[in-house]
């Protein structure tokens, strides 16, 4: 695989979603439909994965590509495959919250090595580059030339006093009893993949979630978080986090920067 052009597609193709999302976001009004497994769809989501699902099969023909909105198509993955979120957090787009994002990932042998991560309403984009490493682009998101890239670290943290991060619509008791069980500094809430982003920036130390997710939703903000140095485990036994699972549906699962002492 050749890194660099994976990245510079990869970047693209997010942005250029991200732009037709928002025409959607910012537009008076727009349909609101419910998926068969009872989670909200939009146009936005359909339009944007679309575009992502076009531009990466011209770019990588020999891939096998898995994305949300085409999940009913897919068998069981190929060991090497790019995975799609073109709109992770519909409940936010829908309620005008800003926490969504664009998520696109390239998985080799179960880990996803490379990533991007776009949040086009917080006008925040994060990535790996050819080399892995992760960063935060600021500037104007040129389509063509990237701007400073920024690179991004996790955390030292303090295990007696630990920022953690949670999800902003799907927080429950089960999860509130597990931080509990941490010194905590303090809380915040975001939707999406921008969790995963916040711990590889050392915004926050920990994001567990004990909740159903699937493999796209995680994946991109998986790479990011491993490439800023993060970790991601399994929530019931700590072992390592891996992709291409039958039906491509996640366990729960630890999110957290390596100095942070795992409780079970």
């Amino acid at each position: 695989m050749n890194f660099d052009h994976l990245t510079a597609v990869m970047r693209r193709l997010a942005l250029e979603a991200g732009d037709r999302i928002m025409e959607i976001y910012n537009s008076p009004d727009f349909e609101v439909r419910t998926k068969s497994d009872a989670s909200p769809v939009t146009e936005a989501d359909e339009a944007a994965d679309a575009l992502i699902s076009e531009g990466l099969s011209a770019a990588f023909p020999e891939l096998t590509l898995v994305t949300e909105e085409q999940a009913n198509s897919h068998g069981q993955t190929a060991s090497t495959f790019l995975i799609v979120d073109p709109l992770d957090g519909t409940k936010e787009f829908v309620q005008r919250r800003g926490d969504f994002t664009v998520n696109i990932a390239y998985v080799e042998n179960g880990v996803p090595l490379r990533g991007v991560v776009y949040a086009p309403a917080k006008g925040r984009l994060f990535y790996t580059l050819a080399d892995g490493r992760s960063v935060e682009e600021k500037g104007s998101f040129d389509k063509e030339a990237p701007g400073e890239q920024v690179p991004i670290s996790v955390s030292v943290p303090d295990n007696r006093g630990l920022m953690v991060v949670a999800s902003k619509s799907h927080r429950d008791q089960a999860t509130d009893d597990y931080i509990a069980r941490y010194g905590v500094r303090d809380m915040t809430s975001a939707g999406s993949s921008l969790k995963f982003c916040l711990v590889a920036t050392g915004e926050a130390d920990l994001y567990p979630r004990l909740g159903r997710t699937m493999e796209w939703d995680t994946a991109a903000g998986d790479a990011v978080l491993r490439g800023a140095g993060g970790e991601m485990v399994r929530f019931e036994d700590h072992a390592a986090f891996t992709y291409g699972k039958p039906g491509f549906e996640n366990s729960f699962f630890i999110a957290y920067a390596p100095g942070v002492i795992l409780v079970k």
